[in-house]
This record gives structure tokens, sequence and C-alpha cells, in this order.
């Protein structure tokens, strides 16, 4: 196993995230209990010290079934990590309720790590309002010993996390966020890398397969590959993407069974980062699988021609995301911080964006469209 200095630890490139366990007849609430503790027990056996769980995973299953996989072994022979979920602002006001129910249902009287979840902009107000008490509570809890270190992990935007890394980034010490060789771009990955490095802060890793899509690609891509790497199995060129970012600490991947776990640990036995010809070539792959995304390029003069002022190119991004992912949260938790009036269905068809457009993008069809799948 492949080994990051954080600080004063060793811990795992590879962690363990349990937001997709192995469940019982595809019910996602229903966590198979004894597979979940044959992964972990591999995973240990293997050099995987890291574990990450939360609060809403599995319907609020998974810190109940990885407390009970982890608690038989020793407190000090693995990182448990677990989150404040901030993504359900009904939520807000509980933190410390939800703090202790946390630890209770993980078996633990501390968490080595502890985030801010989801930090997007559909919360960043409510994070930043010192009234709920979520920001002093949990640096109360650093103090005390039972969070051993605090982050955040984030799906918005790179302004997003630039407005909670101004008011908190001096106490955050890791930040999690989406990274794959297709949100490089899609999601402004790169953007969010460099952010985070301005502030000094090391990256953990989220949807490194986005979801399980960078798994399995086209033949002709599959095949390019392959070429530069005969060795290498389609699903390590993600993993291998990350160990070539600067930053990137710890690679969390949801292992829904005992062979990806397998699979996952043998290609983090070795650190084997990509040529320059090789991240050429990965990059290109990725802007294969996004040929049908419409090519807004945020020049913004249909904003100014738009007799409802939507933020349009702000929406064809979101659209681009809902159609490429096949529906998701992303969108429509975004959208949520938006005023109705600005939502796509507020369209009206008149046209006179597409007149200055210089993509030529049919955008009253995409609003059409985007309006409908969001119901």
């Amino acid at each position: 196993m492949v080994y990051k200095e954080f600080q004063d630890l060793k811990l795992s490139a590879l962690g363990m995230g349990a937001m997709r366990l192995p469940v019982i007849d595809k019910d996602d609430s229903r966590i198979d209990e004894t597979a979940t503790a044959e992964m972990v027990d591999y995973a240990m056996g293997h050099g995987v010290n890291y574990y990450d769980t939360a609060w809403g995973y599995h319907s609020g299953n998974s810190e109940l079934a990885m407390g009970k996989a982890l608690s038989r072994y020793p407190r000090e022979s693995f990182y448990l990590a677990t989150k404040f979920p901030g993504y359900d602002l009904s939520n807000m006001d509980k933190v410390e309720e939800i703090f202790e129910k946390q630890l209770e249902k993980c078996q633990v009287n501390y968490f080595d790590f502890y985030l801010f979840h989801n930090v997007c902009e559909m919360n960043i107000d409510a994070y930043l309002d010192e009234s709920h008490g979520i920001y002093q509570y949990l640096m109360e809890q650093k103090k005390n010993g039972r969070i051993r270190h605090l982050g955040f992990s984030a799906h918005g935007s790179v302004a997003v996390m630039k407005r909670f890394l101004e008011a908190y980034g001096k106490d955050m010490e890791f930040c999690q966020i989406q990274l794959n060789y297709l949100d490089w771009t899609f999601q402004n990955a790169k953007g969010k890398i460099e952010l985070l490095q301005e502030y000094q802060i090391p990256v953990w890793v989220m949807e490194p397969l986005r979801g399980g899509r960078l798994a399995k690609l086209p033949e002709s891509a599959g095949d390019a590959l392959k070429a530069m790497r005969p060795e290498e199995k389609i699903p390590a060129w993600a993993f291998r993407f990350l160990q070539s970012v600067p930053g990137v600490t710890v690679t969390l991947s949801g292992m829904s069974n005992l062979e990806q776990l397998q699979e996952n640990i043998k290609t983090f036995e070795t650190e084997l980062p990509l040529s320059q010809k090789e991240m050429d070539a990965l990059l290109s792959v990725a802007d294969g699988m996004l040929n049908g995304a419409l090519p807004c390029t945020a020049c913004r003069y249909c904003v100014s021609h738009c007799p409802k002022e939507l933020d349009i190119p702000s929406l064809l991004e979101l659209y681009n995301e809902h159609n490429f992912t096949g529906g998701g949260f992303i969108a429509p938790m975004a959208l949520m911080a938006v005023p109705r009036e600005k939502h796509p269905d507020s369209c009206i068809g008149c046209r006179s964006c597409e007149a200055v457009c210089p993509q030529q993008i049919k955008i009253s069809e995409a609003m059409a469209d985007f309006a409908e799948k969001l119901k």
C-alpha cells in the first residue's frame, strides 16, 4: 500500500468510502453487514487505514455498519472520518445533537477526521451564519480532542469554496472534492485544486471513477490507453491520474463488493504517475466523452439579451452536468440557491439569446428540456 504523509500521520493513499457498501435485495438502506465486515477485514489486512462514512449514507445506516465492523479492531489501528450533514438545511441548528449521535453510531469517542459536508451554493450562507454555531462547536470539539483533524468537502463552485475559505480557511486542515480526469475541466476541478494550493490545504478525493463511469470506456478509447500501458486496467488509469495531481493525499473509493476492493488495493500497491503524453491522451478521452455537451464558453452575450435576466451560462453548465450524469443531485441542489423565477422553466422561448450566441446553441430548447428533466 502506498502511504502519504499528513502532518504526523501516514495515511493509506486509498481510503475505503462507505457510501456504496454492499446491500441486500438492491435496497440501499439495507446494508449487508457480513459482506461489509469481510471487506473491512480485507482492507485492514492489506494496509488500508482510512475509512470514510457520513450521516446520510445508506439512509443513515452507513455509520452504524462501519462502526460495527471497525469496533472489532483496536481504535488506534484505523482513522475514521465522518461529516456534519449541512446538505440538509434543517440540520443547521442540530450540530451538537448530531455529533453526539454520530459518536454513538460509530462506537467511538473521537473522530480522526471530521468535515463540513458538501459546501455548495445551496448551503454556503447557512454555513457562514454564525448564529447556527456549527463552526464554533466543531472547533470546541477539536480543542477537547473529540475531533483530531477538521476539514470540509465541497461540490460547489470555485467561488463558493473561496467564500468558505475566506471565512474558515485558517482552520481547515484538508478538503475533499470531486476529482477525476473527466471533471478536471467539466467541473473545473483544476481550478479547485489551484485554489486549495493557494491555501496550502491537502486534497482528499471523492468520485475518482465518477460513479463507475470511468471504470469502463468506449472501446476505441480503451484500446488507445492500453497501447501505452498494456498491463494497466481501465479503472487504474483514473487512479494513476490522481497520483499525478500535486496535493492529493487520500483517494476515497466507494467500493460495493470485495472484488472491487481487491482490484483497487492492487492498484495502490504502486505509485505510477502519468507522463505528459499519457496525461494528454487521458484528457483527450475525457473530451471525447463530453462530446455531446453544449459548447457554452460563458461569454455572457446571451445574458444581456434575456428579457427574464436568466443566468444562462450557469444554467447550461448545470444542464450539461445533469445530462452527463443522467440526473443526480448536483443540478437540483445548485438550483436550490437560485431564485425560483430564475430557473430554466422561466425561459419564455423568445430566442433573443440565440441571436447573439457565438456558439449557435439552441438555448431555448435546452432550457425547455432541462425544465422537463427536473420535474
